[in-house]
């Protein structure tokens, strides 16, 4: 790109072709020593987008040899010491870099790379002390025994897996998210703004409100049999009572299942059968958008389920959702269903805590397995306290003043760690909405956004690609002027939609955290710390504080630099589940016998030259074409970077020649025409990104894809369509939207 002729000096600026802005050297905070660079361009001021003009500018490390590496006291630190400086030798990289704008970093938690590098190096070094000082800052009845912060035992070879953290010390995270912080003086503040499904639905609870309706359910719990490890079933939606029911049950030591308010009965029924609770908490129905779901109907066929196969919860306590329908137009049966707003406000308002071990099972979660039986991920209570509570602080820089909303459910992971526990053991305020984020229209979200004056906003790439296919001027038309921090959750986010949810909702001024974790791993394990180091678009960029990612080959060898594989974690860490309910042998084989001496996330992973992560989607989810190994997600990304592309989801198909080939969905731009131009542009842009082995073999146009209610695109679906294999499409009733595939199957030929 041509430009002016520049002075030498720090920051002097000049304007290059096409009316660009190039400078020398920004950001100098991030040079120890500094750089020389070339010129760097911006090819959007505002929005501080920084390209590389030259090829030896931007290089954020330098690769270490595998020998020295092998050599090195630091041999753990490699992927990440070269963060703290940048030396004008590096090589450099030709991707996009967004540095944090001075101000943010100034004030941040961790507001540089030396920062961020000394908290890593000790938290890897000295783990024990690291996370000791860390779960010090909580209420502990009784502190773990000296010399025990934590065991492990993560090598097959060696014996049953195990992993321990603070194990002998008691707490209760109930006590620590409410109790404590009124006892710090936040009882007046707000801690769950509500909002409902319809314009004017709305509640205000402090925390001072919050804990005596935590205390009654509680109270009705133990006084219905529910006592310390016992399990309850919550199929609620995002009423204020889910996440008061998840609390309800942590104070009394139960061990609640939240099953999200959208699987079918058969699904509940399996998950109920499972873990055979003493009570399921429920209610009568809901309204998502302009649709109406009859959840007690559900609970009702599942418990009939159930009871065949000799489970039966002695008590359905179902909250009244007048707003969605009332009490006389619901199914009871007398004896076992009981009117939550009958019986649970009689209850006294205060509630003895059930101070439990650290290693004492806080819930479970049920994710798909391969098999098709759900997998009952067990989490425990105070590694996980501490590690969501940390990872919450760090990863969106909270600060006290900070408004917050998740739009995530709390019946999946995100909604337990960064809805529930994460915020409120941080005195935080929390938006829970229940409705659809598209309803009444595409705007809701902003006008949640300046309803509330939200300051950080965490949300699915799904949900991201969704508003940006429905265009700019429903974010524009509102305010956003609160919002100082952006999260992505769920999987990885295509760089274009980077883009658009930096540049357009966040005003190219808020950093984007984008986290990758799993229902496995309790809580963020590599994501960006706004402010500390500049980010690339799509990548998950650096581990957190304990983490060891490890990327192997097939043998399980570390690929040592640069380099794509499988992504593996090497230690142990407070917020890990300990095992899958009722089956350690499968928690051991699907998670760690796959390579020894690790946990498996089984998910592919690249790491570019400069050490940060790219994550390529599930390794169950690459594609082998002619020995190529493809990442899906690699795919579609580059269908979704082509300006008339909105969404693509690819999975593989069966192919005489190649063994497998690429079968791409695509949904296009609202008014974008479907056409055979269109297509060959489609998959020319593929070429053109990855290369002609990529190129997908067949484009099937999608008006919509198939989605739960939660944004999760249903590839299992998408397989059996791409397939033929109709007569094996499965359970379709999670769906959002279950006409979609119907449509999609009309569509097959066109």
């Amino acid at each position: 790109m041509a430009a002016v002729a520049l002075s030498s000096s720090l920051g002097r600026v000049g304007v290059g072709a096409g009316g660009v802005i190039v400078f020398k050297t920004p950001y100098p905070q991030y040079h120890n020593p500094p750089c020389c660079f070339d010129l760097l361009v911006i090819n959007n001021p505002k929005s501080k987008r920084l390209y590389s003009s030259s090829a030896s500018c931007l290089g954020l490390g330098r690769r270490i040899s595998s020998k020295k590496a092998m050599n090195s006291s630091e041999h753990h630190l490699r992927h990440v010491q070269s963060i703290s400086a940048i030396h004008s030798t590096s090589s450099c990289t030709e991707d996009e870099v967004v540095f944090p704008d001075p101000n943010f970093s100034s004030n941040a938690l961790v507001s540089s790379p030396t920062d961020y590098l000394d908290m890593y190096r000790r938290s890897i070094q000295d783990p024990s002390g690291f996370w000791s000082d860390v779960a010090s800052r909580f209420h502990w009845e009784r502190k773990w025994p000296a010399g025990g912060v934590f065991s492990e035992n993560l090598d097959v070879s060696k014996g049953a897996v195990s992993i321990e953290w603070f194990k002998g010390g008691l707490t209760n995270i109930c006590y620590n998210a409410l109790d404590r912080n009124i006892q710090a003086g936040l009882g007046d503040k707000i801690a769950v703004y509500w909002e409902g499904n319809d314009l004017g639905q709305d509640a205000t609870f402090t925390y001072n409100q919050l804990l005596p309706k935590v205390c009654q359910l509680a109270n009705y719990l133990r006084d219905v049999g529910v006592s310390k490890g016992d399990a309850v079933v919550i199929y609620l939606p995002m009423l204020t009572e889910l996440p008061l029911a998840m609390l309800a049950c942590a104070r009394i030591g139960a061990v609640h299942s939240v099953v999200f308010a959208g699987f079918s009965a058969e699904s509940l029924a399996q998950r109920i059968m499972d873990c055979k609770p003493k009570a399921i908490i429920t209610c009568n129905a809901v309204r998502r958008g302009s649709k109406l779901i009859n959840l007690k109907d559900i609970v009702d066929a599942a418990l009939s389920e159930s009871a065949n196969n000799g489970v039966s919860p002695a008590v359905c306590l179902t909250y009244e959702n007048h707003s969605a329908m009332k009490r006389d137009a619901t199914n009871w049966k007398q004896g076992r269903d009981v009117w939550w707003q009958d019986s649970v406000p009689n209850y006294p308002t205060s509630c003895a805590v059930e101070w439990v071990d650290a290693e004492d099972p806080l819930f479970l979660l049920y994710t798909s397995g391969s098999t098709g039986k759900p997998k009952g991920v067990l989490h425990t209570t105070g590694g996980y306290m501490v590690y969501t509570a940390t990872t919450f602080k760090y990863a969106f820089d909270y600060k006290p003043t900070d408004i917050y909303w998740c739009t995530a459910d709390c019946g999946w992971i995100t909604g337990h760690s960064y809805v529930t526990y994460g915020p409120l053991l941080n005195g935080a305020t929390v938006v829970v909405f229940e409705g659809a984020p598209n309803y009444p229209d595409s705007g809701r979200c902003w006008d949640i956004v300046d309803k509330y004056k939200v300051t950080i906003f965490y949300t699915a790439p799904t949900l991201v690609r969704s508003l940006m296919r429905d265009g700019d001027e429903y974010v524009k038309r509102y305010s956003r002027k609160s919002l100082r921090v952006l999260g992505s959750v769920g999987e990885p986010i295509n760089p274009s939609a980077w883009r658009w949810f930096f540049n357009v909702v966040g005003d190219a001024r808020c950093p984007i955290s984008d986290t990758w974790w799993q229902t496995e791993t309790g809580g963020f394990m590599i994501t960006p710390l706004p402010g500390a180091w500049p980010q690339k678009p799509g990548s998950a960029t650096f581990p957190f504080f304990g983490v060891l990612p490890v990327i192997v080959d097939e043998k399980g060898v570390e690929i040592e630099g640069e380099g794509s594989g499988y992504l593996c974690i090497k230690n142990s860490w407070p917020g890990a589940f300990r095992t899958l309910y009722g089956d350690h042998e499968r928690y051991e084989t699907t998670y760690f016998k796959p390579f020894t001496g690790y946990y498996f996330s089984g998910d592919g992973c690249s790491r570019d030259k400069d050490g940060y992560h790219w994550l390529t989607g599930r390794v169950d989810d690459v594609i082998n074409v002619s020995g190529h190994r493809i990442g899906s997600a690699e795919v579609e990304s580059a269908l979704v970077s082509h300006p008339q592309c909105a969404e693509a989801a690819v999975v593989g198909i069966e192919h005489e020649i190649k063994g497998q080939g690429i079968y791409a969905f695509v949904t296009l731009v609202e008014g974008v025409p479907y056409s055979e131009e269109l297509r060959k542009s489609l998959i020319l842009e593929v070429r053109k990104q990855i290369g002609a082995f990529a190129a997908p073999d067949k484009i099937h146009w999608a008006p919509g894809l198939p989605k739960t209610r939660s944004g999760k695109i249903m590839r299992r679906i998408l397989r059996k369509i791409a397939s033929r294999q109709l007569d094996e499409l499965g359970d379709t009733s999670t769906l959002a939207d279950p006409s979609v595939v119907d449509q999609l199957i009309d569509l097959y030929d066109s």
